[in-house]
């Protein structure tokens, strides 16, 4: 390959998330540093982080969060369609629809089990007047089959959850079979989740509410993705994985792994 050729798939891959380009760069995984990805936020992204529309309590979070960076890292762009799995309070939905704006859409999933509570099906309907392009849906995560093909599915701090009981005890590959359905080829696949210690696998998710990056590396893979880039913009190794991530000592602090796949084109 040429030198001219070589920065043409450089550039390819600074502009559209290495995704197009030759099998043997297809295979690689991407490894970005914290301050790399900080230095690539799209001035779309910075902006919807901005949005005074925001409340408060979201903003006060985003020093740990930081969502342009991730939000960066998944490559959410202007007219892209998207998933949130498991919601919350839309910490994440308001700053995509934001982003995607009237020509993207975004799809708050909230699953029925456990039952939603009065309270946040009532933010949640109060997020939808507020943002036209969110669309709300309630029911099992394995049976997501949204009306078109997406961009980005992505799920921040909730994959632990699918073993969960009052979660439904969900096979997460069946989650993550339906994730690659709903996205189309070329679609990212965007999982962040507070690790567990090397080796633990799935073993703490009930106690620690953490999962081994490995485990989750590999139940998605074989759900038909390919792992395409990694980040430690969330990583704290002064993080002993041993505490429930809601201890005071360590909440908001977690060692965060953060995974982008990508499903074949």
């Amino acid at each position: 390959m040429s030198r001219v050729s070589r920065n043409r798939v450089r550039g390819r891959a600074a502009l559209h998330g290495a995704a197009r380009y030759g099998a043997t760069l297809a295979l690689a995984i991407v490894l970005v540093s914290g301050a790399a990805a900080e230095a690539q936020v799209p001035p779309a992204i910075s902006a919807a982080v901005a949005d005074p529309g925001r409340p408060e309590a979201d903003r006060a979070r985003d020093a740990a969060r930081r969502p342009a960076d991730t939000v960066a890292f998944a490559g959410i762009k202007p007219g892209d369609k998207v998933a949130d799995l498991i919601p919350g309070g839309g910490y994440y939905t308001r700053i995509f629809a934001k982003l995607v704006g009237p020509q993207g859409k975004v799809y708050a999933v909230v699953p029925d089990t456990p039952a939603p509570r009065p309270q946040q099906v009532e933010a949640m309907q109060a997020l939808v007047r507020a943002y036209p392009n969110v669309v709300l849906v309630n029911g099992p995560l394995t049976a997501f089959n949204p009306p078109e093909k997406l961009d980005v599915v992505w799920t921040s701090e909730n994959y632990h959850d699918f073993r969960i009981p009052m979660f439904g005890a969900l096979d997460p590959l069946a989650v993550n079979k339906a994730a690659f359905n709903a996205l189309k080829p070329g679609g990212v696949f965007y999982v962040e989740d507070h690790a567990a210690a090397p080796g633990a696998g799935a073993s703490v998710v009930s106690t620690l509410h953490r999962v081994d990056p490995a485990t989750v590396r590999q139940e998605v893979t074989a759900a038909g993705f390919r792992l395409e880039g990694q980040t430690d913009l969330l990583a704290n190794p002064n993080d002993p994985h041993t505490a429930p991530v809601f201890d005071p000592a360590i909440r908001g602090k977690t060692d965060k792994f953060v995974m982008r796949f990508r499903k074949p084109r």
